[in-house]
């Protein structure tokens, strides 16, 4: 077999959190690209006319939208029960939607702790065990989280996020110890300071993003389609020996 041919995923199913702008948009597309259909899914999806569903129809693909607020485990809980039912197979995960609030740990309430916690952190253990116990019964599956620069660092003014994405990277490397023997992949892509809506303040503020900028040996902020790439060979047959990898696509920000 070619290699090329191990990057294709035609007649694949993939599930993609978050998935209506940003980095989880361009996910989404690039696995409609390599010939995937996308089950999409964010709290504020449009169920008909949304910009990522246009876009994946236009590949050639089918689109498939849900709604669930990942704060709410009873909503999670609905999802989770409606596209099962939905979608007997689902042969890839992609923990991609998140929230980020913003604020100095000794001002950081408990709302905004619980908020971020309960998204970045329960709804994906709890969605990666529910849809990764299909894949095992059926000894194929891909799962990716994505993780953050803040998987390895502290960040500033971000307890919450923080503490939610290093749990990620654990939860990559645990689901991976367990799962890997048994033809399920899990591993995390783990972006760099990318210009989305969550990192807007920043690049709002002429001198952190200055700072953030001097140190980015690419010399660029990053962009949403520079996830396809990684998105696809972690989604695919050529990543097959890939297991419990935190991939950064960061620019070279952490090799600095």
């Amino acid at each position: 077999m070619s290699i090329l041919n191990k990057f294709d995923l035609t007649g694949k199913v993939a599930l993609v959190t978050g998935c209506k702008r940003g980095i989880g948009k361009a996910l989404a597309e690039a696995l409609a690209e390599a010939g995937a259909d996308i089950i999409g899914v964010s709290a504020s999806l449009e169920l008909e006319n949304s910009k990522v569903a246009d876009s994946i129809k236009s590949l050639g693909r089918n689109f498939y939208p849900y709604q669930c607020n990942f704060s709410d485990r009873s909503s999670l809980y609905a999802f989770i029960n409606k596209v099962k039912a939905d979608h007997p197979v689902i042969d890839i995960l992609f923990n991609n939607a998140g929230n980020i609030l913003r604020t100095p740990a000794a001002e950081h309430s408990d709302e905004f702790w619980d908020e971020v916690i309960e998204i970045n952190q329960n709804a994906q253990f709890i969605l990666t065990r529910e849809i990764g116990k299909e894949m095992l019964s059926r000894g194929t599956g891909k799962i990716v989280f994505t993780a953050s620069l803040l998987t390895f660092q502290g960040g500033i003014n971000v307890p919450g996020y923080a503490a939610s994405k290093g749990a990620i990277g654990s939860l990559t490397k645990a689901f991976a110890n367990e799962w890997a023997s048994k033809g399920v992949n899990v591993n995390a892509i783990a972006p760099g300071y990318i210009a989305t809506d969550n990192t807007e303040a920043l690049r709002d503020d002429p001198e952190r993003s200055a700072s953030i900028l001097s140190r980015i040996p690419a010399a660029r902020w990053g962009q949403p389609e520079d996830f396809k790439g990684p998105a696809v060979f972690l989604a695919s047959g050529a990543s097959d020996y890939v297991h419990g990898t935190i991939l950064t696509v960061d620019g070279g920000w952490m090799g600095r």
